[in-house]
């Protein structure tokens, strides 16, 4: 009888010394595994941090979808991250005011009715005088303030006000909203106060307005006798102005080949382009052009749009036209230009292409010290990002725009492989290879230590 054993002895042995020998090679990814490495420089809150990812950048990956694309720390340990196209946003705009105020006499006698009176306006809209109707009478007191806010277009959110006498405490009053100084709307109550205690004075000055718009507020006092005067009136406008989506442009490239009015241009890496830019430098210029692109490897040439390219005088300035809208569909690898000639196409200018897209924005969370660094080029990673909604819990429309930012320190000039690009390349496919041949070596050597243990002549008990 074999004595199993023993062969399940030196078995064991065998591969527990091929785990060690494995152990470096399966280490978690090192920033040196990476072909291009970007010191990253952070500011603001964190700990997320938002980057909008240069053309430069994306063109040192491996895979257009970035799944080389690694965060590390100063410690090289591989921190979490999302990506995320930029995209159109909103951003609030908040402008203070100062209005021209009027007052408001009124008869005491009939406190609950509104002030009489004739305002005069100026073309534009704004208040030049207020007078009463009738002629003053020894009974009317001041009931109220007309404000002219017809300046301000914005939405109008808060007021201010400061004033003079009136004693302390609180007073409160009646907003009024009108365009036309006719037809008034009702906006609510407010109130003010100045109050004393312990040699220090709180003023209450601020009121929340409803947020739309109005050419003139009118103010009446719920108790005028003890209305103050205004010495200040202030308000507070918001808009909101609409954000382009940030655009991710390349450097100029040149072209590979220029023959009879085509030139043809080798990207980098192959991307969804939405949009060319070409600098017209000739003034008097017309360009008709049609583009044609390619994916990597495919040998037919797809037409994406045609336009027009031109530097022209009009009205004594100098008008130019240089970019063009691409549909954005396709992972363009190789792009062609044909330019009508019969307008006289470049001339001696040689066309300098740059390629824009949509930025893709990275979202990392910053763990251990800094500096952080953006590392991409390993054509053996595979996709570790994380979905948006998991690295940023409760994320909403809102936070992107809280997050601190980050911003390449150095950005590659060269986005073709270099010596020392190819040289970390191979090491990763050495690695790969030195694996499989340490396992094969082990698989091999179990096998022979079995064959020879069952050649042995069985021992008798």
């Amino acid at each position: 009888m074999i004595d199993l054993s023993s062969l399940r002895r030196p078995g064991l042995a065998l591969l527990a010394g091929l785990g060690l020998l494995c152990q470096p090679l399966l280490a978690a990814e090192q920033p040196e595994d990476f072909t291009t490495r970007v010191e990253l420089r952070v500011e603001g809150q964190g700990p997320w941090y938002r980057l909008d990812m240069p053309m430069a950048v994306h063109f040192a990956a491996r895979h257009a979808d970035l799944r080389d694309l690694r965060v590390f720390n100063a410690e090289g340990e591989a921190l979490a991250y999302a990506l995320t196209r930029s995209s159109a946003s909103e951003r609030r705009a908040r402008h203070e005011h100062p209005l021209r105020w009027f007052p408001l006499h009124g008869s005491t006698e009939s406190a609950a009715g509104l002030p009489s009176v004739r305002v005069e306006r100026s073309t534009t809209g704004t208040v030049v005088q207020v007078v009463p109707e009738s002629p003053a009478s020894a009974g009317e007191q001041l009931r109220g303030w007309l404000l002219d806010a017809s300046g301000v277009q914005a939405p109008l959110e808060k007021l201010s006000l400061d004033w003079s006498g009136g004693g302390e405490g609180f007073q409160r009053f009646s907003i009024e909203a009108s365009d036309d100084l006719q037809h008034w709307e009702a906006w609510g109550d407010g109130q003010v106060a100045r109050l004393s205690f312990a040699d220090q004075r709180i003023d209450q000055r601020e009121v929340t307005l409803p947020g739309r718009p109005a050419r003139y507020l009118r103010l009446l006092w719920q108790s005028p006798r003890q209305a103050p005067e205004l010495t200040a009136v202030k308000v507070v406008s918001a808009s909101r102005e609409s954000l382009p989506a940030s655009m991710a442009w390349s450097a100029p490239l040149e072209p590979v080949s220029s023959k009879d009015g085509q030139y043809l241009w080798d990207l980098p890496l192959g991307l969804p382009i939405e949009r060319l830019r070409i600098a017209v430098e000739r003034p008097g210029s017309l360009l008709p052009i049609q583009v044609e692109a390619r994916r990597d490897g495919a040998p037919q040439w797809q037409p994406l749009a045609s336009g027009l390219l031109y530097r022209l005088p009009q009205d004594g300035k100098e008008v130019a036209q240089e970019e063009l809208d691409l549909p954005g569909w396709m992972a363009v690898k190789q792009l062609r230009l044909t330019v009508d000639q019969r307008a006289g196409g470049f001339g001696q200018q040689v066309p300098r292409l740059e390629v824009g897209m949509h930025a893709t924005q990275v979202v990392f969370l910053a763990r251990g010290n800094p500096p952080f660094t953006l590392a991409l080029g390993n054509a053996e990673a595979s996709r570790t990002e994380l979905p948006l909604a998991t690295l940023v819990p409760g994320f909403d429309a809102s936070s992107l725009e809280k997050m601190g930012r980050a911003e390449a320190v150095a950005i590659p000039v060269q986005v073709g492989e270099h010596p020392a690009e190819r040289q970390t390349a191979e090491q990763v496919v050495w690695k790969r290879v030195g694996l499989w041949a340490v396992l094969l070596l082990g698989v091999g050597l179990l096998g022979v230590m079995a064959f020879s243990l069952l050649r042995r002549p069985a021992t008798r008990s």
